[in-house]
């Protein structure tokens, strides 16, 4: 296996090069370790060593452990996003806990829109006792209860034995993914966020066409370039998106590979002229090039309702890349495709000349929100997630926790995909550092959403540059 390079919004240091060993997940064959079996909670009620039918039964009541302790009734309120991974492992998981833990009730929540189901709640006192919300999302709710200084630490959760097993929960975690912004938002070392699935980020295509035209999978951008003119006289095009999202892990893994990891992390923490810099120039050009080769109906079905008929551009040959993370092949499992479609992934090609391509490493987060009722439990629940008992049931659905180890259950699409790393992409890690709430001001919205704008041709790529530097010194001066 080769060693890999790491770029991670650190603010002290860059990760060590062997930090994602191995990134994987598998729908059918279930994340899993030598002793994996999940223990047997269930009491039996019969007896092999019965007494003789003429023996009088024992009556007298059976005499309690002296250190045992009852079992407290309790509901544990978790609300967990539906994702592309879909709701059933939710359930499963969360029965799966419920029978390990005696006495405790999950009142589980699951929406595609969860923001939507549990703010009005939150807003009037009712809080979840555990939260699976991704940053980066259009509402901002996890973003805005960080700004507000209204989430729970998890370093204490970090330093627990994984229920059911006898290893701390750090231990279980691959390296690296604690000693980031994603899931240290204030950049003081202490874990909010709990990393959960995780996927590496890059370019889908259709392997089966490029082997059919005889084209060459592009390693630079002048290749890419030189690929888009083939693919018009074919009549297709070289690119499209789902939504402008999705341009946070291609924007992260770009500015990565132009600047490296100091420049990454400067972005990331808003350094006084870094997005006017030489390096983020380089990063808008080509993201305002590449929206000159995209499909022309994306702009219009680029939001949460179309997006899957940009996606399906790939699989019907009219454009050839599509940026994405690795539920994409289960999101479009029962999607028609082209004769011979075969799934293909890609790096980011590097910005400069001679260097390596990057894949952003993208993860989920799980948090406690600090007004939860029931805080103990909650961070037992969380806790539980890095089971391997856990992992199993996730892996079901190809939702794949970074914990050690995982990579072992690999194979078919998925092997290909997590193998990104291991064939010489630079993995990167991390994403904007907190800051207390500006008014009118959202970087991601201005970075990536602005995105449509420029494929349109309503915004230039030196208004949209201008406009990033603006909300970079805006937010540089609320950081705490």
């Amino acid at each position: 296996m080769k060693s890999k390079k790491v770029i991670s919004s650190l603010l002290v240091a860059a990760m060590a090069t062997t930090l994602l060993a191995g990134c994987g997940g598998s729908g059918d064959q279930p994340a899993s370790s030598a002793n994996n079996t999940p223990a047997d909670n269930t009491a039996s009620n019969s007896n092999a060593d019965a007494a003789p039918a003429d023996t009088p039964a024992d009556t007298t009541p059976a005499e309690e452990p002296a250190d045992a302790a009852p079992v407290e009734e309790q509901t544990l309120k978790v609300a967990a996003f539906e994702g592309g991974y879909g709701a059933d492992m939710w359930s499963e998981v969360t029965a799966a806990f419920e029978a390990s833990h005696p006495g405790v009730t999950v009142e589980l929540t699951i929406d595609k829109k969860l923001e939507d189901v549990i703010s009005p709640g939150m807003k009037a006192g009712d809080y979840p006792d555990v939260v699976h919300l991704a940053t980066g999302r259009e509402a901002a709710l996890t973003e805005t209860l960080t700004k507000e200084k209204a989430l729970l630490p998890l370093t204490d959760v970090l330093e627990m034995t994984v229920p059911g097993e006898s290893v701390k929960v750090k231990d279980k975690i691959i390296p690296g993914f604690l000693d980031t912004l994603a899931t240290n938002p204030y950049g003081d070392g202490v874990t909010y966020y709990a990393p959960m699935f995780y996927s590496p980020c890059g370019l889908f295509y259709n392997a089966g066409l490029f082997k059919e035209k005889g084209w060459d999978v592009p390693t630079t951008w002048d290749e890419m370039w030189g690929l888009a003119d083939k693919a018009a006289e074919e009549g297709i095009a070289l690119f499209t998106y789902p939504t402008t999202g999705y341009f946070d892990a291609f924007t992260y893994a770009a500015l990565a590979s132009s600047g490296g990891a100091d420049f990454f992390n400067s972005c990331m923490t808003y350094e006084d002229g870094i997005w006017e810099s030489g390096e983020a120039t380089k990063v808008f050009e080509l993201i305002g090039q590449l929206a000159k080769y995209t499909e022309g109906t994306t702009v219009a079905n680029a939001n949460n309702d179309n997006f899957t008929k940009n996606q399906q551009l790939i699989l019907d040959n009219k454009a050839l890349f599509c940026p994405n993370g690795t539920w994409l092949p289960g999101e479009m499992a029962e999607a028609p495709r082209a004769d011979g479609f075969e799934w293909g992934f890609m790096a980011i090609p590097s910005v400069n000349a001679g260097g390596s391509g990057c894949s952003f490493c993208w993860f989920e987060q799980m948090w406690i929100p600090a007004a939860a009722q029931n805080q103990d439990m909650a961070k037992e629940f969380v806790a539980y997630m890095y089971s391997d008992e856990a992992a199993q049931i996730f892996a079901k659905s190809t939702a794949i926790q970074p914990i050690t180890g995982v990579s072992d259950s690999l194979d078919g699409d998925n092997k290909m995909f997590y193998s990104i790393y291991d064939n010489g992409a630079t993995a990167v890690m991390g994403g904007f550092a907190s800051t207390a709430p500006v008014e009118g001001v959202n970087m991601l919205d201005t970075l990536c959403g602005t995105v449509n704008s420029i494929v349109s041709g309503d915004k230039t790529v030196a208004e949209w540059q201008a406009a990033v530097e603006e909300a970079s010194d805006k937010l540089r001066a609320a950081m705490e």
